[in-house]
């Protein structure tokens, strides 16, 4: 060994060979501690130091020259990813003196301060099994039956103890963890002194700056605790605390605030729910920037539009007007409105009658808000205007109206102009009306457009008379998309039909013909209708016209098929026993008589 000391393991082999555990644990010690030491069989200084603790702990008996307790633990301390093992050790090395206690206490220790699932569980196996081997010996050497009991029960206690070890893991290792907290409490609900220690230990514990969850519901259960077992002081004093916590947002203290008064809600205490929340929302000693994330939330949370929207509602069910209607005016000061926001303090002035206050704050929203946030509130100012007034203030409606849609967006602008044209024809003139309705067509999004124009229309033959919406069909033609358009072009030649004015008729069909691709369904319902009406007002010479058209419009869409024998066919289908009715004479078509070529 002196002359050779990188040869140091095989001597060690050979002692532990001759039984000279001592001597080898020693020498092995010496060679842990010696940094210059290079192991010739390649061993890491982690696998020579686990052959020591693995050396001295199953052999105590044999071990007299070194101290094994210090040495495992400096183990422990020095390789983190093998604590399960060296702990096993350090507790197998107690057994195997007999020192069942001190192991215990080893493997108690160790369960309360690993920081990983796979190390507890590696020596919580361990351990339930060396009770169970303990336990088990005793039965069988017939050891006083007391004792027996109580070390069953022991291993009983250490099985119904898991589920809380696991849990003590989980916190060392984020003992910021607010779920696991709460899964503590769970744990232990049966035992009240000790769902109080959890809670008052949780919020001593986590910092709210980095708390992994939400620590205002840690402080909401805690106060719903003793208000569940009917101790409203006690919850109280939890909440005013709770408020002063530091939380990183905003919207946690607001929910503690509301939480708070939605448990003296519960317990019918109304004014002091409103109280609450007055506390709450009451202007802080020192001004700061609601979105200053660098500002205490306890300065910032008077502008929290859900404690507002709570105190304006519990004023409204348990104040007075004056009070109510203060909470309302501070949140427009505050600049926390939303549109139905301000909708409800409408609605609340309307229903103590006063209704002028109501279009005020109506106007106040407007002013405040942009489109299309402001739709909301401008359909209800102007139903309800309506309601309350009719006819009787028309200019005044009507210029609110024109507000209205001064810069209403198109996709918001469709109901505002038809209760705009109702008023007109209910209070105002119809020449009005109908000047709102074509405003209408062309100021909304292109998918009200026909249905706009289809009111438009029934409304003028109601109005006036059919001959009157030619015009508005006309524009409807030249404005539509080319299906709409077809459809409005079938019933403005079926409108014309009806007024006798059949070339105007006719008209229509060749115009619609030019964007009515005829290999659709809607080209051939036109083709078939034309037909119908030819058949019933036409003659030879209108129908070698219209089968010209057809003919000219299958070429632009290209249908590719040989369209003079396309035609031939159509032509005979046509007029083959088909007749011509005008009046009282009736004449037979003789296809022979139509030049397709031609």
């Amino acid at each position: 060994m002196k002359i050779q000391p990188e040869d140091a393991e095989s001597f060690v082999d050979y002692l532990i060979q001759i039984g000279k555990f001592d001597e080898a644990a020693v020498k092995l010690a010496d060679i842990v501690n010696n940094d210059k030491f290079a192991s010739k069989e390649g061993k890491s200084k982690h696998q020579l130091w686990s052959e020591l603790c693995e050396l001295i702990s199953t052999n105590p008996d044999k071990i007299h020259s070194l101290k094994v307790d210090p040495i495992i633990r400096e183990g422990i301390n020095r390789y983190k990813d093998q604590q399960s093992k060296l702990w096993i050790s350090l507790a197998e090395y107690y057994i195997r003196l007999g020192l069942f206690d001190k192991a215990r206490d080893i493997y108690e220790e160790a369960i309360s301060k690993v920081m990983t699932i796979r190390d507890f569980s590696q020596i919580f196996d361990a351990y339930a099994q060396s009770e169970e081997k303990i336990t088990s010996a005793k039965i069988e050497t017939d050891e006083d039956e007391d004792e027996i009991d109580l070390r069953l029960l022991r291993l009983e206690n250490l099985m119904e103890r898991r589920p809380l070890l696991v849990n003590s893991v989980s916190l060392r290792q984020n003992p910021h963890n607010v779920e696991e907290w709460l899964k503590r409490v769970d744990l232990v609900k049966n035992d009240s002194l000790k769902v109080i220690e959890t809670f008052t230990q949780a919020v001593q514990t986590i910092d709210p700056k980095l708390e992994f969850g939400k620590l205002c519901s840690l402080w909401i259960k805690f106060a719903k605790f003793y208000e569940d077992n009917n101790q409203l002081e006690e919850a109280r004093l939890v909440f005013k605390k709770a408020t002063q916590v530091d939380y990183l947002k905003v919207e946690d203290l607001a929910t503690v605030w509301s939480e708070y008064a939605e448990m003296e809600l519960r317990h019918n205490n109304f004014e002091l729910a409103i109280e609450v929340l007055k506390k709450a929302t009451a202007m802080p000693s020192k001004k700061s920037n609601y979105y200053d994330n660098t500002e205490a939330v306890q300065y910032r949370v008077f502008k929290s539009l859900k404690l507002w929207s709570m105190y304006a509602d519990l004023e409204e069910s348990f104040g007075s007007f004056n009070s109510t209607k203060s909470v309302y005016d501070r949140i427009i000061d505050l600049k926390i409105a939303t549109p139905q926001i301000i909708i409800n303090y409408g609605l609340f002035l309307e229903e103590n009658n006063y209704y002028e206050e109501a279009f005020k704050a109506y106007e106040k929203g407007i002013n405040i808000f942009k489109w299309p946030l402001v739709f909301d509130i401008w359909n209800t100012y102007l139903a309800k205007f309506l309601k309350r007034y009719g006819g009787t203030k028309l200019e005044r409606t009507r210029d609110l109206f024109e507000n209205c849609l001064e810069n209403c967006p198109p996709n918001y602008s469709r109901n505002i102009f038809l209760l705009y044209a109702k008023l007109e024809e209910e209070h105002g003139l119809v020449k009005r009306a109908m000047s709102v309705y074509e405003r209408a067509v062309h100021h909304v999004a292109e998918k009200d457009k026909f249905d706009i124009y289809n009111i438009y229309i029934k409304r003028a033959t109601e109005l006036y008379d059919p001959a009157y919406t030619s015009t508005i069909y006309e524009k409807a033609i030249e404005n539509l998309p080319d299906n709409q358009a077809l459809e409005m072009g079938l019933r403005f030649a079926s409108l014309e039909c009806k007024l006798s004015r059949i070339n105007r008729a006719r008209l229509i069909y060749t115009h619609c013909s030019s964007f009515c691709d005829p290999r659709t369904k809607e080209g051939e319902n036109l083709w078939n209708t034309w037909k119908e009406f030819e058949l019933k007002y036409g003659n030879e010479d209108t129908i070698r016209e219209m089968l010209r058209i057809k003919r000219c419009t299958q070429a632009t869409y290209n249908t590719r098929i040989n369209l003079s024998s396309k035609m031939l066919v159509d032509t005979q289908q046509f007029v083959k026993g088909d007749t011509l009715q005008h009046g009282d004479v009736t004449k037979t078509i003789n296809p022979d008589s139509i030049d397709i070529d031609e």
